[in-house]
């Protein structure tokens, strides 16, 4: 089974020493993708010395800032190219740990998508300050009362795939980023009836970096929701 772990970068130098090596050891059938959205840092010139000496890595990058979610769909483009089977989606700063992946793949032998969850078992999460532990918490319930999704954390960012699912969701039609990106992946995977497992993990805030979170990206799941759920009504759908 091969497994392709997609990792969003964007000033990252000083989490990937450690990361990446971690990420690795955890299964041999593991390859890495960074997209990096020229990332003034080094970010990605620290990557292709990387891959001098090792084939598991690879690299697209990007002109500019784009977002989350295209750097993903270009991730999972990448991915259906090729024959990975299984596909992570995983932030680079250590808040998704990488000692987590073994079990993710355990789990998705039984089932087509995997979510980390914060909140299955009430709240795990880590170094927050209190107002944004808040806005992701109400964020959830929103989600779940106006889609009718039956997950406790629908914005979460580690989580992997069946290929199948990515190859039945039309990724020309995936135009979000941020919270609403997870939102809309989520929603057509689960009205495509395809599995969905929740496992509980512990988010920790990142040590170093800075966050990438903004009101843009609030905004937009706020209406990403009402959306999907029109859209799930309308047959429109993709």
């Amino acid at each position: 089974m091969k497994i392709l772990i997609i990792i969003p970068t964007y000033n990252e130098l000083e989490n990937l020493p450690r990361l990446l090596p971690e990420v690795l050891s955890k299964d041999i059938n593991i390859d890495v993708l960074f997209i990096d959205d020229n990332s003034p840092d080094g970010t990605a010139a620290f990557i292709e010395n990387e891959q001098k000496n090792n084939n598991r890595i690879h690299l697209i990058k990007r002109q500019s800032k784009q977002g989350l979610g295209t750097a993903y769909i270009a991730g999972f483009r990448f991915a259906l190219q090729r024959d990975y089977q299984v596909i992570f989606e995983m932030d680079a700063d250590f808040s998704h740990d990488p000692n987590e992946i073994p079990r993710f793949l355990e789990e998705i032998k039984n089932a087509d998508v995997v979510l980390g969850s914060r909140y299955k078992n009430g709240v795990n999460v880590i170094n927050w300050p209190m107002r944004r532990l808040l806005l992701s918490w109400f964020a959830n319930i929103y989600t779940r009362v106006i889609t009718g999704m039956p997950l406790h954390d629908a914005t979460g960012g580690f989580k992997c795939f069946k290929r199948e699912v990515l190859e039945a969701i039309d990724l020309n039609k995936v135009k979000s980023n941020g919270y609403a990106f997870q939102i809309e992946m989520n929603f057509k995977s689960w009205k495509k009836g395809f599995s969905i497992k929740e496992i509980p993990i512990i988010f920790v805030d990142r040590v170093k970096g800075s966050s990438k979170m903004s009101k843009k990206i609030v905004r937009e799941a706020v209406f990403m929701v009402w959306k999907l759920r029109f859209q799930s009504i309308f047959g429109l759908l993709k």
